[in-house]
């Protein structure tokens, strides 16, 4: 068994010197090398069933030379938490999402820019696999002295879901006091069309959804269902696809560059092997909890795509300024035209 807590910790570091020390020995001699995962998901998630498929494929290919250790439920820290985590050596592996990421990095922030409102999954994974993923994945890894060994995995869209009245279209979402997780581009994205954003931590919600101080938020199918917000007020949902929750793989650089070659190419290799299925996995995901939402009662809409690109319309209002606020490079936003759509 591997140690827990600060004593784990320390006996990581440990080994990592005596790696470090031994480098030159031939690979028998070097002792095995603790790798920490954390991530604040339940066992049930589908996130949690992938990271923990990686981890047990990781730890069969490295046949004893890295001696995985998978925190899930916050065990260790909460992704809000991770980063410094991470840059202090007490975890080596997080998989956070996008939204927890866009307060470090500028370049986040462009996942979440309003052009990319209403897109299909399929876009997003070209943008994700193409220029504007490698993008953003460069610039993480350079801010937050980290690797992204692979791919993103999917969380799934965030939509509208409110209490007392449907929406159909965007003017309907005038004067609605509007929940957020957080982020300037999504802030923007929801005044653009006449709501109030207000970042709620979750825990508070519901009572504050009970209370009536909100009229709604964005939020996924999954997230949803997990919370049974129909419990507490919430009766529709509009399917107009906010942003995509993606959750991006970071390791700690410094761990990364103790490692050696043989062992960094399996991991990303590994990494790699479940991505494709996590993609399935996280889309299914989505829907179970629709059909969950639907069964106790909430009715969810579809709005056409002409009503969806109405919307966009609206919400890219003044979005050159905003990216050139955020700090997104030229460069990124050109890239987000490019598959997206022009911007004004």
């Amino acid at each position: 068994m591997i140690s827990t807590g600060a004593a784990h910790v320390r006996a990581r570091r440990g080994l990592l010197t005596g790696l470090l020390a031994c480098l030159a020995l031939p690979l028998a001699a070097q002792q095995p090398l603790a790798f920490i995962i954390s991530t604040e998901n339940a066992p049930a998630h589908f996130q949690t069933r992938v990271v923990q498929r990686f981890a047990d494929r990781l730890a069969a290919q490295t046949r004893g030379r890295l001696l995985v250790d998978f925190r899930h439920s916050a065990q260790l820290f909460r992704d809000q938490d991770v980063i410094r985590a991470l840059s202090e050596g007490k975890v080596d592996m997080a998989v956070p999402g996008n939204w927890q990421l866009d307060r470090y990095d500028p370049y986040v922030s462009a996942l979440m820019l309003p052009v990319l409102m209403g897109h299909s999954a399929a876009e997003h994974h070209r943008f994700r696999d193409g220029a504007g993923g490698q993008m953003i994945s460069a610039h993480l890894e350079q801010s937050l002295n980290v690797v992204v060994p692979g791919r993103w995995i999917d969380l799934g869209f965030a939509n509208v879901f409110t209490t007392g009245k449907a929406i159909t279209t965007h003017q309907d979402l005038a004067g609605l006091r509007i929940r957020i997780a957080g982020g300037t581009a999504i802030s923007a994205q929801v005044a653009a069309v006449g709501a109030i954003p207000s970042v709620v931590p979750w825990p508070d919600l519901p009572n504050v959804l009970q209370q009536g101080r909100l009229d709604g938020l964005l939020t996924t199918y999954e997230t949803a269902a997990s919370a049974r917000l129909w419990e507490v007020g919430v009766q529709h949902a509009t399917e107009n696809r906010a942003y995509f929750a993606q959750y991006i793989p970071i390791i700690s650089r410094s761990y990364w560059n103790a490692l050696p070659a043989d062992l960094r190419q399996t991991i990303r290799q590994t990494w790699e092997s479940v991505v494709d299925d996590a993609c399935v996995e996280a889309g299914r995901a989505q829907l179970d909890a629709r059909h969950t939402l639907e069964a106790h009662g909430v009715k969810v809409l579809e709005p056409g795509p002409g009503t969806i690109q109405r919307w966009r319309q609206q919400a890219v209002q003044g979005q050159t300024e905003l990216a050139r606020t955020l700090g997104i490079p030229p460069a990124l936003l050109q890239e987000t035209a490019r598959q997206f759509g022009t911007t004004p």
